[in-house]
């Protein structure tokens, strides 16, 4: 929590101004119980009307100064709570944004949305209360003792006896309170999982009619996080009623003890209601304080819950982030380097991507999610890549623009290893069209130029074209204008793999992954398509990930994987007769083939 206060520095001035118009509004309130002594012992018992009329526009003099401090205060405390608020929101979401997947899949998407949102807006109410009343509160308690002591020191010693047992009540439910707090967060961060998923994977819910199982699993957890703020509610609302026992007894046996002062002559009837105003004064500002630290225990353990998302590093750093990679002193190579690579030959031009004995170990996995990957890619190469659900196809593709880090080996991209280049230059050579198809709210034009922030419409139009989006970007209203919902909802799902595929190509990369990013298109798209990627300008090398062995037929060299490893390697005719993993995967898909080989 300590680290997050660096978010108020550029607010000093308004930290130092906020308690201080607090501490003069305090310091107001503590003089109106004297006046109001002066009227009573004054102006009351001598009847004289005058002096009441001037003492009471001096109160009405107070209140309004006092008015007047307490919104200046509030105006700087909020404005440095807020302040606060959106740099530490903005770092946040920046160093999110640095995370590599595999933070992302450890931490959780849910629980980094709860700590973005709900947990910075507690952090931001936390300041903001602090600055107005942490200094406010104890100011008036000790001074309403103090001020008691001035009036009659018999009667103080009952704020020397109540101030301490109400302090005993106060942090001992603060202590108690706070480690309850964040498991309350905890607890918070499973809802929203839970939620998310239903909601992300409602239509599979509804296909298998699972919607009792995930009723049943939801009440579950909620009513987990129910029953244990109801435990921390019932802890925190015992501070309420225990103070205001301690007080009205403190005030009764001060009462009682003022009567006994006053029939002796020793204190006046005004200053008894300035001795019980003092007490009512602690009342108040014991609540406040109560309710204070609540909302400071929320936001101390909001708080941490953030720290800990800065705690998290990535684990995969830009070459120009201060990122240190071995190389050996004598041989000049990299970890995993070897003197010629995977198939690389003689030839004076390095191959696009290469492969050397990569491996691939995923956070918390016990086993390896690739083994022994070992291939190349030359220019203008295209590359299918075919396995069945869970051979690691996907992860293979991923190790290109290091979204994860291989573990084992090295992957190279035209020539220099991957973790040799800042990830800002490897991933401009790279156009990646992942599984799931991912657009923003907005206009087509504005989620093509996701590509390329230059690009012409004539450039857009052509992307278009050739991913096989034009005929129905013609169609729309606007073409290019046309709107777009959160997550493409107005659109199908061929639809919007067919975007995402020309969003990429506007790009114009030297390495094209499709990650099984046609699975929602008819045979025949799907064959243009590649028809039309083949054609395309340049020595841009192409993986192909997908389940069809229809979509990869024509490619160059095929990749066929099981269990993270690679059985084969080669032409769509060699594998028939050699593979049998291919063979499987063909027969499968298209029946049993005549003749060829092992089938």
């Amino acid at each position: 929590m300590k680290k997050l206060l660096v978010y108020l520095k550029d607010y000093k001035k308004e930290c130092v101004l906020g308690p201080l118009f607090k501490l003069l509004e305090a310091t107001f309130e503590l003089i109106v119980p004297l006046v109001v002594a002066a009227i009573i012992d004054t102006g009351v018992a001598a009847g004289d009307k005058s002096y009441i009329m001037k003492m009471c526009l001096l109160l009405v003099l107070l209140a309004v100064i006092g008015l007047v401090c307490s919104i200046t205060a509030q105006y700087f405390a909020a404005k440095a709570a807020v302040g606060c608020a959106t740099g530490l929101r903005h770092a946040l979401f920046a160093h999110i944004e640095r995370l590599s997947f595999q933070e992302l899949d450890t931490v959780g998407t849910s629980t980094l949305i709860t700590r973005m949102t709900s947990d910075i807006n507690q952090v931001q109410n936390g300041v903001n209360l602090v600055l107005r009343l942490f200094l406010r509160s104890p100011f008036i308690v000790f001074g309403a003792m103090v001020m008691a002591f001035t009036i009659d020191v018999r009667a103080a010693l009952v704020f020397v006896v109540a101030i301490p047992l109400l302090s005993i009540v106060v942090f001992g439910v603060m202590l108690i309170s706070i480690p309850l707090y964040k498991k309350v967060q905890a607890a918070l961060d499973l809802v929203l999982g839970i939620t998310r998923e239903n909601l992300t994977g409602s239509r599979v819910i509804r296909a298998f009619n699972r919607q009792e199982d995930e009723r049943a699993h939801f009440r579950e957890k909620n009513d987990a996080l129910t029953k244990l703020q109801l435990y921390v509610g019932r802890i925190s609302a015992l501070m309420n009623p225990l103070t205001y026992l301690l007080i009205n007894g403190a005030m009764i046996v001060l009462v009682w003890t003022g009567a006994v002062q006053a029939d002796s002559g020793v204190i006046t009837q005004g200053e008894v209601v300035a001795l019980v105003n003092y007490m009512s004064q602690i009342l108040v500002e014991l609540v406040k304080s109560a309710n204070l630290i609540v909302n400071i225990n929320k936001a101390v353990a909001c708080g941490n819950r953030i720290g800990e998302v800065f705690e998290v590093e990535p684990s995969i750093l830009s070459n120009g982030d201060g990122q240190t990679w071995n190389r050996d002193a004598a041989t000049g190579k990299g970890a995993g380097e070897n003197d010629g690579g995977a198939d690389s030959g003689t030839d004076a031009e390095p191959p696009a991507v290469e492969f050397i004995h990569a491996g691939l170990v995923y956070a918390g996995a016990g086993e390896e999610a690739l083994t022994d990957i070992h291939f190349t890619a030359k220019r203008g190469e295209t590359i299918g890549i075919i396995g069945g659900t869970g051979s690691g196809k996907s992860s293979v593709v991923n190790l290109i623009p290091r979204f994860y880090e291989a573990t084992d080996g090295a992957v190279k991209v035209n020539g220099r290893d991957v973790r040799e280049y800042a990830l800002s230059d490897l991933r401009e050579k790279i156009g990646v069209v992942p599984q799931k198809a991912v657009l923003f709210q907005g206009s087509i034009r504005e989620n093509l130029k996701w590509g390329n922030r230059e690009a012409t419409d004539e450039e857009l139009m052509e992307a278009l074209a050739a991913a096989q989006a034009k005929e129905f970007v013609d169609e729309k209203e606007g073409r290019l204008d046309y709107h777009i919902e959160q997550g493409g909802r107005n659109l199908s799902g061929g639809q919007r793999q067919r975007l995402t595929i020309a969003r990429a190509l506007v790009a114009k990369p030297e390495i094209l992954i499709l990650d099984d990013s046609a699975s929602a298109l008819d045979f025949a798209t799907d064959a243009r398509l590649r028809a039309a990627i083949a054609k395309m300008s340049g020595q841009m090398t192409v993986f192909i990930v997908s389940q069809r062995a229809a979509s990869i037929q024509e490619v160059d060299r095929i990749l066929v994987l099981d269990d993270g490893a690679v059985v084969g390697i080669g032409t769509h005719e060699t594998l028939l007769e050699k593979c049998r993993v291919y063979q499987e995967i063909y027969e499968s898909q298209f029946g049993k083939a005549s003749g060829g080989g092992a089938l």
